[in-house]
């Protein structure tokens, strides 16, 4: 079991000088479920960071847990004419994190970013600390100022309604 944040997201931490208690835990935290259910706080306070490929081009979504992304919505956010789920290969190559530990920021490569309004209405959410075993709590606000993250309204349900989500399901895999 990993006591600590993944080497790169502790470099992350240091280098924005964050000081964030990073918890630790036997089972796995890889699912926003198994988070809330580890940490004892309701599935909406868990932050789902989430690649995908906006006309191949890799960007993060940051989700509140209790929510699935509308990919047409990223889409028009984007301007991208399609956008799909990244599969675990690029998911790794883009942020240097396996699926079930992406942190929402201290990635491999700099990445667009996309944070739901939805997140905003929460005093203090948890996000993966770069493992499938940790993470760390901070304000909504500072995470989407870390992030380097554009608020939108891409939650499902929460954008004009112009017809029903396209692509994929999301399943709550990236932590």
């Amino acid at each position: 079991m990993t006591t600590t944040a993944h080497p790169r997201f502790a470099e992350a931490l240091t280098a924005l000088g964050i000081t964030a208690e990073v918890r630790a835990f036997p089972e796995a935290t890889r699912t926003a479920a198994e988070a809330a259910a580890a940490i004892g706080c309701e599935l909406g306070r868990i932050v789902k960071s989430l690649i995908f490929a906006a006309d191949g081009v890799p960007v993060l979504v940051l989700m509140d847990g209790a929510s699935r992304v509308d990919v047409a919505a990223v889409a028009r956010e984007l301007g991208a004419a399609r956008v799909t789920r990244a599969d675990a290969a690029v998911v790794r190559e883009t942020t240097g994190y396996a699926i079930g530990g992406v942190p929402p920021f201290g990635h491999r490569t700099r990445t667009r970013v996309l944070a739901d309004r939805s997140l905003l209405a929460h005093e203090t959410v948890w996000a993966a600390a770069g493992t499938p075993h940790t993470v760390f709590a901070m304000a909504p606000g500072e995470l989407v100022r870390y992030a380097g993250a554009t608020v939108a309204d891409v939650r499902e349900g929460s954008g004009p309604p112009e017809g029903p989500s396209e692509g994929p399901s999301e399943g709550p895999s990236e932590g």
